[in-house]
Protein backbone atom coordinates (compact mmCIF):
# COMPACT_ATOMS: atom_id res chain seq x y z
CA UNK A 1 0.00 0.00 0.00
CA UNK A 2 1.20 3.39 -1.06
CA UNK A 3 1.65 6.13 1.25
CA UNK A 4 -1.19 8.08 -0.69
CA UNK A 5 -3.42 4.90 -0.80
CA UNK A 6 -2.74 4.71 3.01
CA UNK A 7 -3.61 8.42 3.33
CA UNK A 8 -6.63 8.21 1.65
CA UNK A 9 -8.10 4.82 4.09
CA UNK A 10 -7.08 7.04 7.26
CA UNK A 11 -8.70 10.49 5.99
CA UNK A 12 -12.07 8.08 5.14
CA UNK A 13 -11.72 6.43 9.22
CA UNK A 14 -11.16 10.25 10.24
CA UNK A 15 -13.86 12.22 8.50
CA UNK A 16 -16.30 9.40 7.17
CA UNK A 17 -16.44 10.23 3.71
CA UNK A 18 -14.08 9.32 0.46
CA UNK A 19 -11.78 11.99 -0.69
CA UNK A 20 -11.31 10.62 -4.04
CA UNK A 21 -8.46 11.42 -5.36
CA UNK A 22 -6.32 14.35 -4.25
CA UNK A 23 -5.77 17.12 -7.03
CA UNK A 24 -2.72 19.56 -6.24
CA UNK A 25 0.17 19.63 -3.82
CA UNK A 26 -1.09 20.67 -1.38
CA UNK A 27 -3.93 18.28 -0.93
CA UNK A 28 -1.58 15.11 -2.02
CA UNK A 29 0.69 16.14 0.53
CA UNK A 30 -2.06 16.44 3.07
CA UNK A 31 -3.17 12.90 2.06
CA UNK A 32 0.33 11.37 2.36
CA UNK A 33 2.26 13.01 4.87
CA UNK A 34 -0.31 14.45 7.25
CA UNK A 35 -2.48 10.76 6.95
CA UNK A 36 -0.76 8.48 5.66
CA UNK A 37 1.84 8.67 7.98
CA UNK A 38 0.95 10.68 11.22
CA UNK A 39 -2.70 10.08 11.76
CA UNK A 40 -1.99 6.45 10.87
CA UNK A 41 0.55 5.85 14.16
CA UNK A 42 -0.34 3.59 15.90
CA UNK A 43 0.60 4.93 19.57
CA UNK A 44 -2.70 7.27 19.65
CA UNK A 45 -5.88 6.34 18.57
CA UNK A 46 -7.50 8.34 16.31
CA UNK A 47 -10.16 9.50 18.68
CA UNK A 48 -7.39 10.38 21.07
CA UNK A 49 -5.69 12.72 18.03
CA UNK A 50 -9.20 13.72 17.55
CA UNK A 51 -9.58 14.95 21.15
CA UNK A 52 -6.03 16.60 21.22
CA UNK A 53 -6.65 18.72 18.34
CA UNK A 54 -10.29 19.52 19.20
CA UNK A 55 -8.47 20.64 22.26
CA UNK A 56 -5.81 22.59 20.08
CA UNK A 57 -8.63 23.97 17.08
CA UNK A 58 -11.10 25.83 20.42
CA UNK A 59 -7.70 27.65 21.68
CA UNK A 60 -6.99 28.85 18.27
CA UNK A 61 -10.49 30.01 17.81
CA UNK A 62 -10.56 27.48 14.74
CA UNK A 63 -14.41 27.53 14.96
CA UNK A 64 -15.04 26.30 11.16
CA UNK A 65 -12.44 23.31 11.61
CA UNK A 66 -13.36 22.28 14.96
CA UNK A 67 -16.59 21.99 13.68
CA UNK A 68 -15.95 19.55 11.06
CA UNK A 69 -13.56 17.76 13.86
CA UNK A 70 -16.64 17.51 16.29
CA UNK A 71 -19.48 16.34 13.59
CA UNK A 72 -17.08 13.65 11.76
CA UNK A 73 -16.77 12.29 15.55
CA UNK A 74 -20.74 12.70 15.72
CA UNK A 75 -21.42 11.33 12.55
CA UNK A 76 -19.11 8.48 12.42
CA UNK A 77 -19.78 7.25 16.27
CA UNK A 78 -16.74 8.10 17.59
CA UNK A 79 -18.06 9.87 20.25
CA UNK A 80 -21.43 10.79 21.54
CA UNK A 81 -23.34 13.79 22.08
CA UNK A 82 -22.87 13.75 26.02
CA UNK A 83 -19.41 13.18 25.61
CA UNK A 84 -19.41 16.39 23.02
CA UNK A 85 -21.23 18.48 25.72
CA UNK A 86 -18.50 17.31 28.24
CA UNK A 87 -15.71 18.25 25.89
CA UNK A 88 -17.39 21.46 25.45
CA UNK A 89 -18.08 22.37 29.41
CA UNK A 90 -14.60 21.27 29.92
CA UNK A 91 -12.39 23.44 27.64
CA UNK A 92 -14.46 26.70 28.90
CA UNK A 93 -12.59 26.98 31.82
CA UNK A 94 -9.42 26.69 29.79
CA UNK A 95 -10.13 28.24 26.64
CA UNK A 96 -11.78 31.02 27.98
CA UNK A 97 -15.74 31.49 28.11
CA UNK A 98 -16.19 33.50 25.05
CA UNK A 99 -14.71 30.13 22.93
CA UNK A 100 -16.34 27.71 25.05
CA UNK A 101 -19.76 29.23 24.65
CA UNK A 102 -18.95 29.10 20.37
CA UNK A 103 -18.32 25.50 21.04
CA UNK A 104 -21.44 24.86 23.36
CA UNK A 105 -23.34 26.41 20.10
CA UNK A 106 -21.46 24.59 17.89
CA UNK A 107 -22.21 21.41 19.75
CA UNK A 108 -25.57 22.15 19.81
CA UNK A 109 -25.70 22.41 16.57
CA UNK A 110 -24.78 19.55 15.64
CA UNK A 111 -26.44 17.23 17.73
CA UNK A 112 -29.87 18.83 16.93
CA UNK A 113 -29.06 18.23 13.14
CA UNK A 114 -27.81 14.27 14.15
CA UNK A 115 -31.99 14.12 15.62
Amino acid sequence: MTDRDKGIEMMKKVYGWDVGQPQGDFVEHTIDHLFGEVWSRDVLTIRERRMLLIGLLVAQGSDDVVELQLDAALRIGEMTSTELREIALFLTYYAGWPRGAKLNSIVEKLVAAQG
